[in-house]
């Protein structure tokens, strides 16, 4: 009643309470819809991370497929002596989630922090795309990998996979190739190896460290080294644009050795995309100069239209229709046929092609391999450059090297047929023996004819102009050849490209060496610069190093005059 009695007798003070009770009642109000939209906010943010850890925990598919493509593994790659030549690395690439990713741009100041080359419009595209799996960066550092990790970006993470790993470097880069950033071989070995099943294991998921056998190669890093290091001297020394060195068994066809420089390092292989680094060993054909001679005069002795006891007159050039062929050191007289080969008479060879006959010629030089593509596992190869039209002309100029161009690994292919008994076998980078050789090989001369241009090529080296080339103990013979280049469509009296085409030891050929020099230059004033002053003297070089390695013993007997025995 007090209360009661108290408001009526104090109407305004009722009022006032009454304010006071709506006043309340709206900062109730305004604080239950602030605690509704929190709540909301917070029922958002517990609805996100539910659907984060139950729907997308799970990884995506395109994710999957991603990971699955870069688990390939590669077989390591090994020389014949068990040195790896290439093996696989593990390496962490970047990738994002773009649907886990909660703030774009906080995503993209942070990785940027680490990696500039990031914050990009392109990396913005991508990671507000909504996508399952976007690449970001492959092949990270460790020190990149461990300040990415720091950051703790959400959506942000890395997979683990097989990076390709050269430790030669640029030692044998045209020979092993190299791969694509998913280890995908897309030059050389690693190339062909991709295209004899590797390619299909790996779609198929079969393709583990564990269970890939190492692929052993017929090369001999040793030799590959000594190789390689000859050639770039030879380049310094002689001021070469280019140099091409091969050394392969005679009798197998393997190749221990093959360089061309300048060269790539495979684990860049952007370097491989300059021109000036191809292959050209087995990707690039050339007139070779009188190296050709040891074909025509091989092919005029097992036609038996010409005998190693025949002369020829090379007293006068020789004319045919408005062309002339001269011999750049003539002699002036008639010349016996090994005259013509130590003294390398452009005349003398001319009229041997032409006594065997235009078809003839052209005949055997298909025989010899000479008009086709060469058959070996490098992809790397090209096609002879043949005449239009091959006449009498034609097959005089061919038969002392030019009018027909061909790669270096042609000639070295053919000249160990004429080595090793007369039988043509294909160049391999893989082991191969005797046995496998002789099924592969087809006879292209006599047993004769071959003891008949070991003769002749012992001889030029003892007295010819292969006399740089010799090797004290170990029996070289060879032959050179320095080719006008041809250059504007004329060919070029200053620029040459200079070969020497070797084989040891003569009394029974196992390797055949050659080096080729593109451009060289006088090594000083008042000296030469054809093939017997400076390929020679290179392959001398090479074979001084490697003929230990080989196993090839000396042998200081007699003068080092060759007997042959034509029966």
């Amino acid at each position: 009643m007090r209360f009661a009695q108290y408001f009526s007798r104090n109407p305004i003070r009722k009022d006032a309470a009454d304010q006071t009770v709506e006043a309340g009642a709206g900062v109730f109000g305004r604080v239950s819809i602030a605690i509704v939209a929190f709540g909301m906010v917070y029922a958002v943010i517990a609805g996100r991370l539910l659907y984060l850890g139950m729907v997308d925990g799970r990884p995506s598919i395109a994710y999957q497929a991603a990971k699955n493509s870069i688990a390939a593994a590669r077989p390591d790659l090994i020389d014949r002596n068990g040195e790896i030549l290439a093996t696989d690395i593990k390496t962490s690439s970047l990738y994002a989630e773009p649907r886990r990713i909660l703030d774009v741009d906080d995503a993209i100041e942070a990785i940027s922090s680490v990696l500039p080359q990031l914050d990009t419009p392109r990396i913005r595209r991508r990671l507000e795309s909504n996508a399952g799996f976007v690449w970001l960066k492959r092949e990270l550092t460790p020190d990149q990998q461990q300040k990415i990790h720091r950051l703790g970006v959400p959506g942000i993470g890395f997979v683990s996979e097989s990076r390709r790993f050269y430790p030669g470097g640029g030692v044998a880069g045209h020979v092993i190739g190299h791969v694509n950033v998913d280890n995908q071989g897309i030059a050389g070995l690693e190339k062909y190896i991709d295209g004899q099943g590797l390619a299909d294991l790996q779609k198929l998921g079969l393709a583990v460290n564990r269970e890939l056998e190492p692929v052993r190669l017929a090369m001999d890093i040793r030799v590959q080294h000594v190789v390689r290091d000859e050639l770039m001297r030879a380049m310094e020394r002689y001021r070469a644009i280019a140099a091409v060195g091969i050394v392969m068994n005679a009798h197998t066809g393997e190749v221990l050795g093959m360089s061309s420089v300048p060269d790539y390092d495979p684990n860049e292989p952007a370097q491989a995309l300059e021109g000036n680094r191809m292959n050209r060993a087995t990707a690039g054909v050339f007139e070779l100069g009188s190296v050709f001679k040891t074909f025509t005069t091989a092919m005029a002795l097992e036609s038996g239209k010409v005998g190693i006891e025949d002369s020829f007159d090379a007293r006068k050039p020789l004319k045919v229709s408005t062309f002339t062929i001269n011999d750049f050191h003539a002699k002036r007289r008639v010349l016996s046929v090994p005259e013509i080969f130590i003294y390398s008479s452009n005349i003398g060879t001319a009229k041997m092609a032409r006594k065997v006959g235009v078809a003839g010629h052209k005949s055997f030089m298909k025989r010899f391999g000479m008009l086709d593509p060469i058959t070996t596992e490098l992809p790397e190869r090209a096609s002879p450059l043949k005449p239009r039209k091959w006449n009498e002309l034609s097959s005089m100029t061919i038969s002392f090297g030019h009018g027909l161009s061909v790669s270096p690994m042609h000639a070295v292919v053919t000249t160990a047929a004429l080595m090793n008994g007369g039988m043509l076998v294909p160049p391999t980078f893989f082991p191969r023996d005797q046995a496998t050789a002789e099924e592969v090989g087809h006879r292209i001369v006599k047993l004769k004819t071959s003891k008949m241009m070991r003769h002749l090529f012992r001889l030029n080296v003892l007295r010819g102009s292969g006399r740089r080339a010799e090797v004290g103990g170990f029996r070289v013979g060879g032959k050179t050849g320095t080719a006008e280049k041809v250059v504007n469509g004329r060919y070029s009296s200053t620029k040459r490209f200079n070969s020497f085409l070797a084989a040891f030891p003569m009394d029974d050929p196992q390797y055949v060496v050659l080096v080729v020099l593109d451009e060289p230059k006088s090594e000083k004033k008042g000296v030469g610069a054809t093939a017997g002053l400076n390929a020679a003297p290179t392959v001398s070089k090479i074979i001084r190093r490697i003929a230990p390695m080989l196993r090839i013993s000396p042998k200081f007997e007699g003068n080092g005059t060759l007997t042959v025995s034509y029966r």
